[in-house]
């Protein structure tokens, strides 16, 4: 069963536009156990919202996890882990923090309760909300 995730990256470090043109990217770097964990508990074809954090402040597109976790290479110590993602498709409209603050039926998201969270579960519910606000309510 797929599950979903949302997934933050400052688009001056790497940004949707960088994934697209990639067309695969391993999301590395995280260095928050939590963020890790959710990390760990990816599996090939899981789905996830790509946001731009810092700059723009909103989800922009869909990804799909390419590899599942593996140590991230940028990390000496082998504690961390990384996965690969490719693109599926940009979101038709951005969805904006604001918006999702604004909707209700977002509230109890996790990366709206714990703001620094930089990878985190989306709910079946809440993907399909994202999604209708963005107007890919088919993906």
């Amino acid at each position: 069963m797929t599950q979903y995730w949302l997934m933050k990256s400052e688009p001056e470090e790497y940004g949707w536009h960088d994934l697209v043109r990639d067309g695969e990217g391993t999301w590395d770097g995280v260095r928050n156990a939590q963020a890790a964990n959710n990390l760990k508990a990816m599996r090939e074809g899981d789905l996830a919202l790509f946001y731009h954090s810092r700059t723009g402040l909103e989800v922009v597109g869909i990804m799909r996890v390419s590899a599942a976790a593996f140590p991230d290479p940028k990390d000496e110590s082998g504690r961390w882990v990384a996965v690969k993602v490719q693109p599926v498709e940009p979101l038709k409209r951005a969805v904006s923090l604001k918006a999702l603050k604004a909707n209700p039926k977002l509230a109890d998201m996790a990366i709206l309760r714990q703001s620094r969270l930089s990878v985190a579960g989306v709910t079946c519910d809440e993907w399909r909300e994202i999604l209708r606000l963005a107007g890919n309510a088919s993906s």
